[in-house]
């Protein structure tokens, strides 16, 4: 027996480091295994990082881009605006000029209506406060009834006077 218990053990040492063996080999086997696995997750992250990092550019050029647009649309519209407000200012000008000259028309009616009714008329040309030449509208009938031809007849020449 003892010489096949001397076998026995020997074979049970050659057991025993063949399955150690394979276990080593089962074991680098896994580390190489997650070792790749690892890489690859590793290359797919540093992928999709990269895609992410495209996108997000692609998306700050996108804004720039609206950004741009948008300033000039604002520009246009603030010189718009401005030229607007311009326009406006001049309107409110000449509405307070014509609303001046039209206010001096009335008084001219009125006072040449009182001087068809009795002489109001005569009593103020003839020293009163008023002097209708005074009115600009007056001024501007005096200086066109000036620069008629004499041949235009009396009616241009005395229009000054007859709107007095």
């Amino acid at each position: 027996m003892d010489s096949s218990s001397g076998i026995s053990s020997n074979s049970s040492g050659m057991q025993n480091s063949a399955s150690e063996e394979d276990l080593q080999q089962t074991m680098d086997l896994r580390k190489r295994k997650r070792m790749i696995s690892n890489r690859e997750s590793a290359r797919r992250s540093r992928l999709r990082k990269q895609k992410h990092m495209e996108e997000l550019m692609a998306q700050v050029a996108e804004l720039r881009r609206q950004n741009h647009q948008i300033l000039t649309s604002l520009r246009a519209t603030t010189q718009h605006h401005i030229a607007v407000e311009s326009e406006n200012a001049i309107l409110r000008a000449q509405e307070a000029e014509l609303s001046h000259r039209l206010q001096s028309l009335v008084e001219i009616v009125g006072f040449t209506a009182a001087g068809n009714d009795g002489g109001y008329h005569d009593q103020l040309d003839g020293g009163g406060s008023w002097n209708c030449l005074s009115q600009p509208i007056m001024m501007m009938a005096a200086a066109a009834a000036s620069s008629f031809p004499a041949d235009a007849g009396p009616a241009c020449m005395d229009l000054p006077r007859l709107l007095c």
